[in-house]
């Protein structure tokens, strides 16, 4: 399987992603958008649901009906003592657009640097990249050669998915960061909000500071449960630097 072939921690990206409804509910939804979701929900509504209820629980992640308000990006290196370190570095703006450029601009240059480079992140095969690839389509943005994945195999791609890792070949199995986390031991200090709370924290709260936050405890899980499907020791938290 390839997906068990492990690689070298500093040749990771590790990336996620926070998102949003487009509009803060569905009643504020212009037309035609509020016919085209209630038409797409329609399929897969649960009885004695609304289209309106719908929305508040799924818009967010339906890259046609939500947006990306945060990115955050990681990757390991070695310090000049030879210690394995982890740097984070966040891409958060209320412009899409914006937001995604600067991921795109970093990801050119990381390509340059590390040209055998993987991302990594979790359920990032069928959620962070394909919305990430949507989302840079819409507005129209020129996707980076290395996020082209259209025609390739499973096997071809640049992607370890660590959801797809514990899975071990079985198919109908979903586990969340937090359970997996929990399950190899790895702490994520989860103790202010989760992805239920992210839309009223960005349209309530107006405050996105704390999305990212909240974004950056994913990468630093991520790449900690990495680091033990390759039987390597967890991270110190003294070796895990944010970039401003």
């Amino acid at each position: 399987m390839a997906d068990r072939q492990f690689y070298k921690p500093e040749h990771l990206l590790v990336l996620d992603i926070e998102t949003v409804p487009q509009y803060p509910s569905f009643e504020e939804l212009p037309e035609p958008w509020n016919v085209l979701w209630a038409d797409k929900i329609s399929k897969t509504m649960p009885e004695n649901f609304s289209a309106s209820e719908m929305y508040e629980q799924r818009a967010g992640i339906q890259a046609e009906f939500g947006k990306i308000i945060c990115i955050s990006t990681g990757f390991f290196y070695h310090d000049k003592g030879g210690r394995l370190c982890f740097r984070i570095k966040s891409y958060a703006h209320q412009d899409e657009k914006q937001l995604l450029a600067a991921f795109a601009e970093k990801l050119e240059h990381f390509h340059k640097s590390v040209p055998e480079y993987h991302f990594a992140g979790h359920n990032i095969k069928e959620f962070d990249i394909p919305y990430i690839s949507r989302r840079m389509l819409v507005h129209q943005l020129p996707l980076p050669s290395c996020m082209q994945f259209s025609g390739k195999k499973p096997w071809e791609t640049n992607l370890i998915d660590t959801m797809q890792l514990w899975k071990f070949g079985d198919y109908k199995n979903y586990t969340s960061l937090k359970l997996l986390a929990a399950c190899l031991g790895v702490d994520t200090s989860k103790d202010d909000i989760d992805g239920s709370k992210v839309k009223e924290v960005y349209y309530k709260e107006k405050n996105l500071q704390r999305i990212v936050d909240y974004c950056q405890k994913d990468v630093i899980a991520v790449a900690q449960i990495f680091l033990r499907f390759q039987h390597l020791p967890l991270l110190p938290s003294e070796n895990i630097f944010i970039a401003d």
